[in-house]
């Protein structure tokens, strides 16, 4: 992991499109940062595209995606792919009704686990949005440490969930889909073009960004990365200087100097 500075102009030059996590890359304490938005506008006047991918649910992604200037944010780890349609939202899933009624009943049963089973535990405060996965909160409004984490990580597998971590929340699904087949989709349905991982990079913080890291080149984490460094077993390429929405925005900025 190299700071960012040091990555070359000629890697940004071939990029043609930005991937970016929400929660703590873009934004803090739930709030987009100014210069992420700046950055947002500026990279949409430059005609680079970006796609979030967050495990914050559908709902809750709604209005940003109405409001934020980026081609579309897939939600719940891959599973919903929101954008505009003209002045509509387009909501579209990796799953067929019947089979999102069949697994929501197997994840509020194993939501109704973690409670009773982790002392301390609780729903993410964003859960009534949620359509295709179950979060407990770690560090939004309440605290979990290293060993509660785990627990709920282990119980959420054994319900045939996976589970992962963000900087905010223990996120469990059921399905094969993740961040990086997110990219697949969202890149061939937009763009209506394979997904090239080297023509894209990708900006993250946490530990549930840690197969976007491996599987692009160009992966960047904002500063904030730093805490969750003893947990990572795959690196981002680089890291930022600046923390959050100030890291993403210094990534834009470098990549916009390198295309003139």
């Amino acid at each position: 992991m190299q700071e960012f500075r040091l990555c070359p102009p000629q890697a940004l030059r071939a990029i043609r499109g930005v991937l970016t996590d929400i929660d703590d890359t873009l934004t803090s304490q739930g709030a987009i940062a100014p210069a992420a938005l700046h950055a947002l506008h500026v990279l949409e006047a430059a005609a680079v595209p970006v796609i979030a991918i967050t495990g914050r649910p559908a709902g809750w992604s709604e209005a940003f995606v109405l409001a934020w200037p980026v081609h579309a944010i897939v939600a719940e780890n891959g599973a919903v792919m929101l954008r505009r349609d003209g002045q509509q939202l387009r909501r579209d899933f990796t799953q067929a009704a019947n089979e999102r009624a069949d697994n929501f009943l197997r994840l509020q049963a194993c939501a109704q686990a973690v409670l009773s089973q982790v002392p301390g535990s609780r729903l993410a405060t964003d859960s009534a949005g949620r359509l295709t996965d179950i979060a407990i909160d770690h560090s939004e409004h309440t605290h979990l440490d290293a060993r509660q984490i785990e627990a709920v990580c282990l119980l959420m597998r054994s319900h045939g969930l996976h589970a992962t971590v963000s900087s905010i929340h223990i996120n469990g699904w059921i399905g094969e889909h993740n961040k990086l087949t997110a990219a697949h989709w969202a890149v061939q349905t937009l763009f209506a073009r394979k997904f090239l991982a080297e023509e894209w990079l990708y900006v993250g913080d946490s530990t549930n960004d840690q197969q976007m890291f491996a599987s692009l080149p160009l992966s960047i984490g904002v500063a904030n990365i730093a805490r969750f460094l003893p947990q990572l077993l795959t690196r981002p390429a680089y890291v930022t200087q600046a923390e959050r929405g100030d890291g993403f925005a210094e990534v834009a900025a470098a990549l916009l100097l390198a295309r003139r």
